[in-house]
């Protein structure tokens, strides 16, 4: 029962806001950096590759008693460079907080809210992601997995919106990448939010150049 609520509050209806973003994979698609199935793959590796390097680090720390979170808050928010993807994660970690308040009352999740608005930073997704399911009695090894599995579905949507792909072939890209999930979080265990690194330097750039694009059906 507890393994099935978390699967619904990361399945895609429920309206976090992930939806109406591609993280660059329509400007990606657009200026012709993905032009065919085996370009889609390799984007989809760079792209969970750099999810693991960068945010399963700040995840991981969102689980450690010990951690300055208004360190933590503030290296996250240094790092994420792109304008547009730092604009997204603060509405995005706002209305997932909003969301854990409502489902989870007795987790006191409003008190996360609250310290954000405090310290006035930015509440980044991937943080309310974390610090919210820990306060909501989530483990570190299933929020890891949730976190990947929801990046993931949102590129196969997106592409599959695009009209890159169908939806049976998105579904089945969505099957086969799962089996890169246990080596990608392995390869991060222990490791804390210092240690976070971006390694997709082409994806960021295509990010920065979606707000160029003649036409766009992405928000980002």
């Amino acid at each position: 029962m507890h393994f099935a609520r978390l699967l619904h509050l990361v399945d895609s209806a429920i309206p976090t806001g992930s939806f109406a973003y591609s993280y660059g994979l329509e400007s990606s698609i657009s200026l012709g950096l993905i032009r065919d199935d085996a370009g889609l793959r390799q984007h989809l590796y760079a792209y969970l590759q750099q999810a693991a390097s960068f945010e399963i680090p700040f995840l991981n720390a969102c689980f450690h008693l010990d951690t300055n979170r208004a360190d933590m808050a503030a290296e996250y928010d240094a790092q994420l460079l792109v304008p547009a993807l730092h604009r997204a994660s603060a509405v995005q970690g706002r209305t997932w907080l909003k969301l854990l308040a409502g489902f989870y009352p007795a987790a006191d999740i409003e008190r996360i809210s609250h310290w954000f608005a405090a310290g006035e930073v930015p509440p980044h997704f991937t943080l309310a992601f974390g610090l919210g399911l820990r306060a909501a009695g989530y483990a570190l090894a299933e929020t890891g997995t949730m976190y990947l599995h929801m990046l993931l579905r949102d590129q196969l949507s997106a592409a599959i919106r695009l009209g890159f792909l169908g939806p049976l072939e998105g579904h089945r890209l969505q099957h086969d990448f799962y089996a890169v999930f246990e080596h990608l979080l392995a390869g991060q265990e222990g490791k804390g939010y210092r240690e976070a690194s971006r390694s997709a330097f082409v994806l960021d750039t295509a990010q920065v150049l979606h707000e160029d694009l003649y036409s766009r059906l992405f928000q980002n």
